[in-house]
């Protein structure tokens, strides 16, 4: 079944209000008409099963006839502290990532990141990421969408690390240990891991990271690129922390 989003200001009741692109991608593209079943999707965790009603030029309305909150696959709330790769890696990491479950994403720019973006240029790349994280939650069945935070230097985001119940870095360091060991008593709360650019953290990063009581984790043997690793992590706290 088609399965589209709606804001939560355009749902009154029974009925849903859906119109710009994402009406022109249901009548346009996918040539859904009058009478067709669909399921709208929120952001906030409910969904919607009904029936389009009077279809326009640009806009449709749809008739709700189920409304429904599915139960969340992964008990924990997870915030990924993403420095930022080179070329399109980022938008590969944010789509990925909202498939395995992120609930917030956190840029970051750290001593070793190479992109430099300028003010408007920032808030580009942050819409961007948000219309992909959009689109992935639709393509995947998710029922919230992630939140893409402005981006932030990686010392000022340690500033929030005592918001969580845990903060996890990614590192090589001999004293990292096991990620699976790291998460192992955690059955709710919320997390958040740091991984870090291409060249890792600097020594003084990884100082001023170590006085925020974060705690160093080991991803395996292997030395995994920034893009491989996030996904890595969330793979196996998808595991691990997922009601069996």
């Amino acid at each position: 079944m088609s399965r589209f989003y709606a804001p939560r200001e355009n749902i009154n009741g029974d009925i849903i209000q859906i119109s710009g692109r994402e009406a022109k991608h249901i009548l346009n593209v996918m040539r859904l008409r009058e009478d067709d079943k669909v399921v709208v999707f929120d952001g906030t965790g409910k969904e919607y099963a009904g029936f389009i009603k009077k279809a326009g030029t640009g806009s449709l309305t749809v008739e709700v006839v189920e409304t429904r909150t599915p139960k969340k696959e992964i008990l924990p709330r997870i915030t990924l502290a993403q420095c930022i790769p080179k070329r399109q890696k980022m938008d590969y990491i944010v789509e990925k990532a909202t498939e395995l479950g992120v609930n917030e994403i956190i840029p970051i720019i750290s001593e070793r990141v190479i992109v430099k973006l300028e003010s408007d240029k920032a808030q580009d790349r942050i819409k961007r990421w948000q219309k992909i994280a959009l689109e992935a939650s639709k393509q995947c069945g998710r029922t919230e969408v992630p939140k893409i935070n402005e981006i932030e230097k990686f010392y000022k985001t340690l500033d929030c690390v005592n918001n969580y119940d845990i903060a996890l870095v990614a590192s090589l360091g001999e004293d990292a240990v096991p990620l699976k060991k790291a998460v192992s008593r955690i059955q709710a709360g919320r997390i958040i891991f740091f991984i870090g650019p291409e060249g890792d953290f600097t020594p003084e990063e990884i100082a001023m990271a170590k006085d925020t009581n974060c705690k160093f984790v080991s991803l395996g043997k292997r030395v995994l690129k920034s893009d491989t690793a996030p996904l890595y992590v969330l793979s196996v706290l998808n595991y691990e922390l997922t009601e069996k």
